[in-house]
């Protein structure tokens, strides 16, 4: 399976990023051990991610990965510089795994270089001295750490500049084979080194030195090729063995054709699916802690009852062999008894071993060793054979009885280990069908809803809110919207100076809706709309304005039979899905959504739409109007019908 990039890729991911040239940094997070996203402003086309993945895959991911919240202090010092930045131009360094992406400040310039080989890096680079570094480290040859002046690799062999000339003397001159030549001296690496050699039929193992001159040309013919295909007409292919992705290029590679073959639209797309891949794989490869401790013990403790089960057995056979040899065994040891009063320890020894079936003797002991009915057996030879059997057969009980408790213990931790199993089995199951928190965004802590042509309206939830949406949001391009009932939010529709009838009358009835109104259930309202020079805090002489209020000054425009009717439906706001509440008017193609009007008895609707929309019952909570409402309408595609 592949384990990095080559430079064919990073050459390749280099051309697609110079689609950024132009575009504006925004957010940069970091974190792990070598992840850092790039979060980028591309006009036209919204939100674009640039994601360097384990210090080794650069690429655009179609998904945006989960971000901390807290950034890392590489992270923040980026941000600090490199907010806003503009991207210049994007370019592999030479034929290295080197990727240089020139950001441009108003006051200043930096280069952001990646470095994809030898574990990975990300450096910032103002004036030719490094300002920070992901990883700090020292080489032989450069130092990598902030205030060092930055030193670029060893420059290599570039197949993509060398003319034929240059490919032939790195060839003659090579000491090693053809395709360590062609992967190392030439540049390629093994995996297009291969295919080379698979092109031009050359011979992989002859020396490079040896190869004759018409091969050599009609193999800078192929490398030519190659760098041609990668840069002007690449065709990313990945390239499957079992289902999995085995290896990817930017070409089709005929030293794969014993693989399945996937054409992808892009080398981010490939690289995408490869990683996603690898962390399916990691997934299912991953083991609880606690249950690896588990199955380490268990495996020790069956190796311990099953030491103990042979151990009780061989005690058995023991015993058996006394009394199936029991003429020997008699003798043996009545004439050692009687011996052993007679003789010193040596002559007995010396005597006992000369019987056949006697192995070994330790008179200091009283013990003779021998074989008997094909079992090597010790016995005490101042007891008769009857005690000797007894006492192996007590033996063997008592390595039983520890063998029995050993079967329990693990039969114990086999019933540990299932429960453990079965409540992880239960917790994935339950998380695969649990709600995930959708993307939150700023506008969030607000009242919110995006208006039939897209503009943003924010109000308060209560006085706090209410003060702070009209003092930090409202602008002079904004317009104000209220409600004479008591206790209304204020409401901002942002760029609202070029907002249409429609749109102010969709802002002035969500107004109208989050106010009172809907507690008392009252079943249409009116709303006006003003400027933000008409919007102070200043009361009257002998007035006062409580939190949460204003005084509006001027002409007030109203919009009249506003109905008390809301929509909750699905949109998608910069590529996330979001459950809105607003206007039956914003919600033109929306196929999943419910229609609400304000209730007189308690229900928990916003349950039953989580449920629905699959996402956090506070997610459906915080976006209805205040007080009861119920649900006078349902709009579902059937396909989506939940299973009863």
């Amino acid at each position: 399976m592949k384990k990095e990039m080559s430079s064919f890729d990073v050459r390749s991911i280099a051309t697609e990023l110079s689609a950024l040239e132009g575009a504006h940094m925004d957010k940069i997070f970091q974190w792990g051990a070598g992840n850092v996203l790039f979060r980028i402003n591309v006009q036209g086309e919204g939100k674009k991610d640039l994601f360097f993945k384990d210090k080794k895959w650069l690429y655009s991911p179609a998904a945006k990965p989960e971000t901390p919240i807290q950034p890392t202090s590489f992270a923040t010092y980026l941000r600090k510089y490199l907010d806003n930045a503009r991207i210049g131009k994007v370019r592999q360094v030479g034929f290295d795994r080197v990727v240089e992406m020139e950001l441009l400040k108003a006051d200043s310039e930096y280069k952001l270089i990646f470095e994809i080989f030898g574990g990975g890096n990300v450096l910032l680079v103002k004036d030719g001295i490094i300002d920070t570094c992901l990883i700090q480290k020292t080489m032989r040859d450069r130092k990598v750490r902030p205030k060092e002046p930055y030193i670029w690799p060893q420059p290599r062999f570039n197949p993509v500049e060398s003319t034929e000339a240059d490919f032939i003397q790195a060839m003659k001159e090579s000491e090693s084979d053809c395709v360590r030549t062609l992967a190392t001296a030439v540049n390629l690496g093994g995996q297009y080194a291969e295919e080379v050699c698979k092109r031009t039929g050359a011979d992989k193992t002859m020396p490079a030195s040896e190869i004759p001159d018409d091969m050599l040309s009609k193999m800078y013919a192929q490398v030519k090729d190659i760098v041609k295909h990668v840069i002007d007409v690449p065709e990313t292919t990945a390239y499957i063995k079992d289902g999995k992705i085995e290896d990817f290029a930017p070409i089709q590679m005929l030293s794969h054709d014993d693989l399945e073959s996937k054409p992808f639209g892009s080398m981010s797309e490939v690289i995408d699916a490869f990683v996603q891949q690898m962390k399916n794989e990691e997934e299912e490869a991953y083991v609880d802690p606690e249950v690896e401790k588990l199955n380490r013990r268990i495996l020790k403790q069956e190796e311990t009852v099953q030491e103990y089960k042979e151990r009780c057995e061989e005690l058995k056979r023991k015993a058996e062999a006394l009394y199936t040899d029991y003429q020997n065994v008699s003798q043996l040891l009545g004439v050692l008894n009687e011996q052993s009063q007679k003789l010193t320890w040596e002559k007995l020894k010396e005597g006992a071993l000369k019987i056949p079936y006697v192995k070994d003797i330790d008179p200091s002991k009283n013990l003779v060793t021998g074989e008997f009915a094909g079992e090597t057996v010790t016995l005490d030879y101042t007891k008769g054979l009857d005690a000797n059997a007894s006492d192996i057969y007590q033996q063997s009980k008592d390595i039983g009885e520890k063998g029995r408790h050993a079967e329990d213990a693990l039969n114990d931790s086999r019933a540990e280990l299932a429960k453990k199993e079965k409540g992880i089995a239960k917790e994935k199951a339950a998380m695969a069908g649990r709600a995930q928190p959708t993307k939150q965004f700023w506008f969030e802590r607000f009242k919110w809803f995006f208006t039939s042509e897209g503009k943003l309206v924010i109000a308060g939830r209560d006085a706090h809110t209410n003060d702070g949406v009209v003092k930090k949001h409202l602008k002079e391009k904004d317009l104000y919207c209220h409600t004479d009932i008591h206790g209304a939010p204020s409401t901002i529709i942002k760029d609202g100076a070029s907002a249409s009838n429609q749109e102010l009358r969709e802002a002035c009835q969500f107004a109208t809706a989050q106010s009172k109104g809907w507690v008392g259930a009252v079943s249409e309202g009116s709303a006006y709309w003003v400027y933000p020079d008409q919007v102070s805090k200043t009361p009257n002489p002998g007035e006062f304005v409580p939190r949460g209020a204003f005084i509006i000054r001027g002409k007030r425009n109203y919009e009249y039979h506003l109905p008390l009717e809301l929509i909750v439906g699905e949109i998608d706001y910069q590529g996330s899905r979001k459950v809105m509440c607003g206007p039956a008017s914003c919600f033109k193609d929306c196929e999943k959504y419910f229609v609400i009007r304000p209730g007189k008895n308690k229900n928990r609707i916003s349950g039953d739409m989580a449920k629905r929309f699959n996402v956090l019952e506070e997610e459906i909570s915080r976006i209805l109007p205040p007080g009861e409402s119920e649900i006078v309408k349902e709009v579902w595609p059937k396909d989506d019908e939940p299973e009863e």
